[in-house]
């Protein structure tokens, strides 16, 4: 089983085909957050996987829930909670790319608390995004993550950087390097390893066995103690990329099936990057974080 621990939230995306500059753009309701689209991008694949949050149990966390359980991911370590849902409004830029601005104050993701054991048979776990930045519930993920990689389970993080939601950016990038040792495999953008100032050339010597970087319409490339590997993008029609990089979690997950990210050559490598590749392209050609189907890659 494969563990996703961290929030999910509404996405509040500009309605596809609105026009007007003076106008407002209607704006439609998605499942999202970045640990949530990589659980349900994880179930649409095949994997047998579980959420690990807190989830509200307003109206919109019962159709958070629903998505899981629709997507065949198992959703027994959800803790549930009368605070409201996260709410995280996307502009969409003309190259499908996007930002967003973020109401979460005094929401349920925030009061998440340190589980007991995880299951047995739990062979990775997945972290990132906001989860790890709003307190009191990032320290409890953060405990969850060092304790999982003790007791050698198989660490992803994806820190998917929101700089608007991190008031101390020095000590984020701090905590950030706190946490290399624990993680396996690191997954992350062009545009987040430029904010968190590091190069992922050098960052396998602090702790991950392999640095997995995105690099949007140029492809992918893994960066380990040995070699560094490249694979180009899939051509596609762009509607946006939200949830491509969740994607791409989720992709190289389910595509490690138990390997180690130490024990993978240079082919190896090759497969699994163009796996993720293709996989993102189909995210992206669709509004919101829709990812795709394992038929959908067969």
């Amino acid at each position: 089983m494969i563990v996703v621990a961290g929030e999910s939230l509404i996405d509040l995306v500009p309605q596809p085909g609105a026009e007007g500059p003076s106008t407002l753009s209607p704006l439609v309701p998605r499942p999202g957050g970045g640990p949530y689209n990589t659980a349900v991008a994880l179930g649409r694949l095949g994997a047998e996987v579980a959420f690990c949050s807190r989830v509200s149990t307003d109206a919109f966390g019962e159709a958070l829930v629903d998505g899981l359980r629709a997507a065949g991911v198992a959703t027994g370590l959800v803790q549930r909670g009368p605070e409201p849902t996260t709410l995280a409004v996307a502009s969409v830029g003309a190259d499908g790319s996007a930002r967003y601005g973020f109401y979460a104050q005094g929401t349920a993701d925030r009061l998440f608390t340190l589980p007991g054991r995880l299951p047995d048979g739990v062979r990775a776990v997945s972290f990132g995004t906001c989860s790890l930045v709003l307190e009191p519930g990032a320290s409890a993920y953060e405990a969850l993550l060092r304790r999982e990689s003790e007791r050698g389970v198989l660490t992803l993080l994806d820190p998917n950087v929101r700089p608007g939601l991190i008031p101390d950016a020095d000590a984020y990038r701090s905590r950030f390097a706190g946490w290399l040792p624990y993680v396996s495999l690191l997954k992350l953008s062009e545009e987040d390893a430029r904010w968190l100032g590091g190069s992922p050339e050098e960052w396998p010597a602090k702790g991950p066995s392999a640095v997995v970087l995105t690099r949007g319409a140029a492809g992918l490339t893994v960066f380990t103690g040995d070699l560094s590997v490249s694979v180009p993008a899939v051509p596609v029609t762009v509607a946006d990329t939200i949830g491509a990089g969740d994607t791409v979690n989720a992709a190289l997950l389910h595509g490690l099936a138990g390997r180690d990210p130490a024990t993978l050559d240079a082919p190896a490598w090759t497969e699994l990057l163009t796996f993720a590749a293709r996989a993102a392209a189909v995210t992206c050609s669709r509004p919101g974080a829709e990812p795709p189907y394992a038929p959908e890659l067969s």
